[in-house]
């Protein structure tokens, strides 16, 4: 057997069904984004294996419902504290098979053992409440309350982009709530997920409970929002994906996130040397491929000059290259179709009055972090989702106007205002359609336990850990006849 072929067999990943490791019939290679080196060979599900892993997780969910909280709470903290002895590793995965950038695939960890440690605190706060049943006349003489109960088997199916903690926040408040899973990762990103279902093994996570399968979507995805014995689809994704899941899953709870085209609103009182930082982050971490990524900028006109200068500047010093390289802030897209389908969009804007401030083209296939002002509503780059390092900036006379652009959008996931006008900053909290208003910061700011999620097609439902454990459970309620 050759070299080559030696690599390939010690790379190959399996399925994790029932708590074993599944060899399918195919195997498909994965390559690396940035280096287009295969990384191994993924296993590829095809119904019957899918089926066989919803059937273990529903065999398995009597188990889980059983599970004292503590139990469930002592095995989420134990990956927790496992994962952080593997953080390095951990990071290095998601680079690879990504090819984001190590200094976001760390902060990416980092987030990841938090999102575990707050499920595990959320698996011991599970709680109802009591009913005032006597403030009814037909109540007197009863007493009642309200138990959340595990909703059963939940289909999670997680995409590219933080292929370690959106897994974490499907699965973690799922144990937490006592169910059990059938994990559906990203075609592109499979290592982090099987990884993780290693830790959930290592940490005493019973058979069945957490069961990872890879494959098409078109195969596996059906077959999970399909089977009745599914209760619950949690979805991060497209927009035209998440609509058909939705479709198709009949009376099943469905939590999806489908993204966005965040906006920034910069009132005329604002220091912008403070800002630029944050709104490189919020523009061009992981790429621009970030739900909430900062596409969209809307500048006061007395200081829209400075900040484009400014924001410009900022943008052509980020280092381009290698993600494994400490320093490297900006990395390959997710797949030369999505590169294309980018620069595609990019000269749209080349008919119109937009102008190009910086970058538009590709440096040793990566697409340098492009800034555009001026550019019509109805351009793609502004829009649509470009899920890339692009973001638009245009004037605007006042805040209200910034409002009435920003929500001029099929999508409401989150925006954000940096303004020192108190009145300002209320009047956009109150008028701002979206699902989280984020003020004096960039809209991608996020923390792994507040309520994430959007309006329009941004979504519906909300995860963060103590939230999505509220969607992941069903309530009953119990009433005591005393007389």
């Amino acid at each position: 057997m050759s070299k080559l072929a030696n690599e390939a067999q010690s790379t190959k990943q399996f399925l994790m069904i029932n708590g074993e490791k599944v060899e399918p019939a195919k195997y498909a290679p994965l390559y690396s984004p940035y280096s287009g080196d295969e990384i191994a060979q993924i296993a590829m599900a095809d119904k019957e294996l899918t089926i066989q892993a919803i059937t273990a997780a529903y065999n398995a969910r009597g188990v889980m419902a059983k599970m004292p909280a503590y139990q469930r709470a002592e095995i989420l903290g134990k990956v927790a504290v496992l994962l952080t002895d593997k953080a390095d590793e951990a990071a290095e995965i998601i680079s690879r098979e990504s090819a984001k950038p190590i200094m976001f695939a760390k902060a990416e960890v980092a987030r990841t053992i938090e999102t575990y440690k707050f499920s595990a605190e959320e698996a011991k706060r599970i709680h109802g409440e009591t009913i005032p049943f006597d403030a009814a006349v037909g109540g007197v003489g009863r007493i009642g309350y309200t138990l959340r109960e595990a909703i059963g088997v939940i289909g999670a199916i997680t995409p590219f982009n933080f292929p370690m903690n959106l897994v974490a926040h499907k699965v973690g408040p799922a144990i937490a709530a006592g169910n059990t899973i059938v994990l559906k990762p990203a075609s592109q990103t499979p290592l982090s997920a099987l990884f993780i279902a290693g830790i959930f093994e290592e940490a005493g996570l019973p058979a069945g409970v957490l069961n990872v399968v890879t494959g098409p979507g078109g195969t596996v995805g059906e077959a999970i929002v399909e089977d009745d014995r599914v209760s619950m689809v949690t979805f991060t994704g497209s927009p035209s994906v998440g609509i058909g899941i939705r479709n198709k899953a009949g009376l099943k709870k469905t939590t999806l996130e489908l993204g966005s085209n965040s906006a920034l609103i910069i009132d005329k009182d604002v220091d912008i040397d403070q800002i630029i930082e944050r709104c490189i982050m919020g523009a061009f971490s992981n790429q621009g491929q970030v739900c909430i990524s900062l596409q969209r900028v809307y500048a006061h006109v007395d200081v829209y000059e400075e900040f484009v200068a400014k924001f410009t500047n900022a943008a052509k010093k980020l280092k381009i290259g290698d993600p494994l390289d400490p320093d490297t802030y900006i990395s390959a897209l997710i797949s030369k179709g999505e590169a294309e389908r980018v620069l595609d969009w990019i000269e749209e804007t080349k008919g119109s009055s937009a102008t190009i401030e910086a970058g538009g083209k590709l440096q040793a296939g990566i697409l340098l972090p492009t800034i555009i002002t001026e550019a019509d509503h109805s351009l793609k780059v502004s829009c649509q989702e470009a899920f890339a390092p692009v973001v638009v900036v245009n004037k605007v006379a006042s805040v209200k106007e910034a409002i009435e652009q920003v929500n001029d959008s099929r999508f409401g996931l989150q925006a954000g205002i940096y303004t020192n006008n108190v009145k300002n900053a209320l009047y956009a909290s109150q008028e701002l359609h979206v699902g989280g208003v984020i003020i004096n910061d960039v809209p991608t700011y996020r923390v792994d336990q507040m309520p994430y999620g959007g309006v329009k097609d941004s979504g519906t439902g909300r995860e963060g850990i103590k939230y999505a454990v509220e969607e992941m459970t069903e309530m009953k309620l119990v009433v005591w006849n005393q007389s």
